[in-house]
C-alpha cells in the first residue's frame, strides 16, 4: 500500500544506519516490525504477569560455569 508521510530525514537516516538497511523501505518496515513487537511482548506482560521462580543473574552465572566445568 502506497502512503506519503513526512518523516524527518535525519531520522530515517538514523534508523537506516542502525538496523544496516540500504533502503527507505526496509527502513519503516523494520521499525514497525520492531514497534510491534515490542508492543505485543508489553501486552503478554501485562495480561501474564511476572514470575519469581526465574534464576537469579548470579544462579545463572552458576549453572553455566558448573555446565562448562562438568
Amino acid at each position: 500500500m502506497k502512503t506519503t508521510i513526512d518523516i524527518p530525514i535525519e531520522e530515517l537516516k538514523d534508523a537506516m544506519r542502525l538496523t544496516g538497511v540500504k533502503t527507505k523501505r526496509a527502513a519503516v518496515l523494520t521499525a514497525l516490525i520492531d514497534f510491534n513487537r515490542r508492543r505485543r511482548m508489553a501486552e503478554a506482560t501485562r495480561v501474564l504477569g511476572t514470575s519469581n521462580t526465574f534464576m537469579t543473574p548470579e544462579a545463572l552465572r552458576k549453572a553455566r560455569l558448573a555446565r562448562r566445568t562438568a
